[in-house]
């Protein structure tokens, strides 16, 4: 019997996320300034913590932290094998060439009309 598809996995995985969620506190308590507290939602909670937690960064923290994210997705890349890069660039050459000689055709073509024509009193 054959393993588990990849549709399989994914619903069961969405399944436990929104059984996490549903289990998740909808609303949390926050002190108050004034001393009290106060019921907030928890995504607004959640965003808060997160404002708290992110130091604002400078212009060389933020760029290096920026090309640190950029390396790792790069990282994740499925980079092509050369035979597909052999093979891509043939595609694109061949289509290269078929586009220029109906271009060339065309313009053979369509050269006497112009000239005759369109240009006859210049």
């Amino acid at each position: 019997m054959a393993g588990e598809t990849r549709r399989q996995r994914r619903d069961a995985r969405r399944a436990a996320g929104s059984a996490d969620i549903s289990a998740q506190r909808r609303f949390v308590r926050q002190p108050v300034e004034a001393g009290g507290d106060a019921v907030v939602p928890a995504a607004a909670a959640a965003a808060t913590a997160a404002e708290i937690a992110q130091p604002r960064r400078g212009l060389i923290f933020g760029t290096i932290g920026f090309i640190g994210e950029s390396w790792a997705e790069l990282k994740k890349v499925d980079w092509p094998k050369r035979p597909q890069v052999v093979q891509g660039t043939v595609v694109v050459l061949v289509a290269c060439l078929i586009i220029g000689l109906y271009l060339y055709g065309a313009d053979q073509a369509i050269q006497p009309f112009v000239r005759d024509v369109l240009l006859r009193g210049k």
